[in-house]
């Protein structure tokens, strides 16, 4: 008997509604989840909401309403969202994204004053946990960046760049990796090889990924779940987007 696993991510319920002058934009996500050492894809075009639903991932946006969030980075109680943001909770909301999450940015986001190292190692510090040189070394070698530990992030590949984001986003352990575009800024080839590397990290780390990504091509055949948006307009002035796994997308 196959022994059931508790989702890292489970989200039910969800809106949120942004206004810009007479537009109303509403994006609606009935359910979301992410298992450990899974890679689910966010695949949308621009302004569908994916970047919103993101944000709310990374607990830098409240929404509107919501039925169920709930957090279980594992080796204790799981954290309900909902409940945090309800009551304000803005120091818990802060633990959360320090100990449990990694992000990577599109432009990979590195301080251009630190070293790769510097910039490797500073999600750690700010945890108070300092990662261990083998730990390092290691990936760095997995990531193909060994020789680059000293050297500036100016003077890296915009490849070199974001492997090292990625190292940067894993490094101190996270459980929830979350990823932007992060294959925007590079050839096909090298965004094949960066997806391929994540995946792999996933399964390895036992961490979920969440990528954004326009590029259904680039995922289909490396996530395990990919999540896409239906759009439609109503009243003339209202954008509805629905989020909702590829499968039961409407063709």
């Amino acid at each position: 008997m196959t022994a059931t696993v508790t989702p890292m991510v489970s989200v039910e319920g969800l809106v949120k509604v942004r206004s810009q002058s007479e537009s109303v934009f509403e994006l609606h996500v009935p359910r979301f989840t992410v298992l450990p050492g899974q890679m689910v894809a966010v695949v949308g075009e621009s302004g569908c909401g994916k970047s919103t639903l993101l944000d709310i991932l990374a607990l830098v946006m409240v929404p509107t309403r919501v039925a169920l969030f709930r957090i279980d980075p594992g080796g204790g109680p799981a954290w309900d969202v909902a409940a945090l943001w309800e009551r304000e909770d803005e120091g818990a909301l802060a633990r959360l994204r320090r100990d449990s999450f990694g992000y990577v940015l599109q432009t990979g986001g590195l301080l251009p004053f630190l070293s790769v190292r510097g910039n490797i190692c500073l999600p750690g510090r700010l945890k108070g946990a300092e990662i261990s040189a083998g730990r390092l070394e290691a990936l760095s070698r997995r990531l193909g960046i060994e020789g680059c530990l000293e050297r500036m992030p100016l003077s890296l590949s915009i490849g070199q760049r974001q492997r090292v984001a990625i190292l940067r986003a894993l490094a101190h352990r996270p459980r929830l990796l979350l990823a932007d575009e992060p294959t925007a800024a590079v050839d096909k080839t090298r965004a094949r090889t960066i997806m391929e590397d994540m995946r792999h990290l996933a399964v390895d780390e036992g961490v979920a990924v969440v990528v954004v990504t326009h590029d259904l091509d680039l995922v289909m055949d490396r996530a395990d779940l990919a999540y896409t948006f239906e759009t439609e307009q109503i009243g003339g002035q209202t954008t509805r987007s629905v989020c909702r796994p590829l499968a039961e997308a409407s063709p």
